[in-house]
């Protein structure tokens, strides 16, 4: 994959995915969608979610998007991907307007095929950063 675009956010993003209780890895989808492309940017997060899940184990239609409304503790360009039947976490995202435009730093399970995830962004047509926990 790419080299990081983005040295810092790479940085930011890397310490995200420091030990807890659930190992992850990342990615960086660079985008070209602009502040005033809001819908395509919310498609381009959902169709991200859904190469996660599926490489992850996990139908994309037994999943759902989670933006926290009605939570405080959530950013309103944040998001999570979680499943319809327990709310298991899946992904989860922040929308990033950087020189204007979008990056989306997402993480997920590190079980999840990574590298696979990463090839499947990048045939979107999406630049695509790997982050990884370890």
């Amino acid at each position: 994959m790419a080299d990081a675009i983005d040295d810092d956010l790479y940085q930011r993003t890397k310490a995200l995915l420091e030990p807890g209780e659930i190992e992850l890895n990342g990615a960086i989808v660079h985008t070209t969608h602009d502040s005033s492309e809001d819908v395509q940017m919310m498609q381009a997060t959902i169709d991200v979610g859904d190469i996660i899940a599926e490489h992850s184990g996990q139908d994309p239609k037994d999943c759902y998007v989670y933006s926290g409304n009605d939570d405080t503790d959530f950013s309103s360009n944040q998001h999570q991907g979680l499943t319809l039947e327990d709310e298991e976490f899946v992904w989860e995202c922040q929308q990033l307007l950087r020189q204007g435009t979008f990056d989306i730093v997402i993480y997920y399970r590190a079980s999840a095929d990574h590298e696979a995830i990463l090839e499947d962004i990048q045939e979107l047509g999406y630049e695509v950063t790997g982050v990884t926990g370890d």
